[in-house]
């Protein structure tokens, strides 16, 4: 690779990321979006600062904790494009809606959600809702942001670790990171979250890495890998895992 790349590359591998993972306007780039993983934590604290100064501005302009949770859980879902809820739903009902591996990926793929994938959504907004808000009542803003950079890193350990169930979609499209990619994405995930909380980030890294390994099981288990609904519902639960452990280990 000429030195010009070589010396380019991490600015483009940001811009696919930003553009893989987010709705931003950002300028189109096709270039390595696989080994642009590394970059995903980065993803999350773009996100997770917005969401975080939403609430804050929310905060400032006088509305009570609950509807400034409620307005950067909104600007988080629009600014992934609701891209992990999506598949948060998507996992739930296959995984817990069909009786074979051929049938789970079907229901997956089928775009209508059914009644695993709305409660999975319902109960998922209930407990970020409820965490940001008391996290917001704490001042403890640097939360939001440090379990959004932490819960971008599990997609590229999973999407290397494990094969794509489906040979196709996006998952299959964007490839695989390699573990220098993943591992990078984890170094960077764990950085980001120490210089927001501290010690603390290690133990919400611990859980994140549980739940995360726990969400790559059970998807190895039904449908034998990866697909892009199980890395964005591996994105889902980490951070919702994240944010509750955060709010008990505050609380001890």
């Amino acid at each position: 690779m000429p030195l010009r790349d070589t010396a380019t590359q991490p600015f483009h591998d940001l811009l696919s990321a930003f553009g893989l993972l987010s709705r931003l306007p950002m300028p189109r780039t096709e270039r390595h979006r696989a080994q642009a993983a590394w970059a995903w934590p980065l993803v999350g604290l773009g996100i997770g600062s917005l969401a975080a100064l939403t609430a804050l501005v929310s905060m400032r302009l006088g509305l009570p904790a609950g509807i400034a949770a409620a307005l950067a859980m909104a600007l988080a879902a629009l600014t992934t494009g609701a891209l992990h809820e999506d598949g948060l739903a998507d996992t739930f009902d296959g995984l817990f809606g069909g009786w074979t591996t051929e049938r789970r990926l079907e229901i997956m793929k089928d775009s209508h959600i059914g009644s695993y994938g709305t409660l999975a959504l319902i109960f998922g907004s209930l407990i970020r809702w409820q965490a940001l808000t008391h996290l917001i009542d704490l001042g403890r803003i640097d939360g939001i942001i440090a379990v959004a950079a932490l819960s971008r890193a599990p997609m590229a350990v999973l999407m290397t670790a494990l094969p794509n169930a489906r040979r196709s979609g996006l998952s299959q499209h964007v490839g695989k990171p390699g573990w220098v990619a993943a591992g990078l994405a984890v170094f960077l995930a764990i950085g980001i979250a120490v210089s927001l909380l501290g010690a603390l980030a290690l133990w919400l890294g611990g859980i994140a890495a549980v739940i995360a390994g726990g969400v790559g099981l059970v998807a190895w288990r039904r449908i034998g890998g990866q697909t892009g609904d199980i890395l964005g519902a591996s994105q889902q639960l980490t951070e919702l895992g994240a944010l509750c452990g955060m709010i008990a280990l505050l609380a001890a």
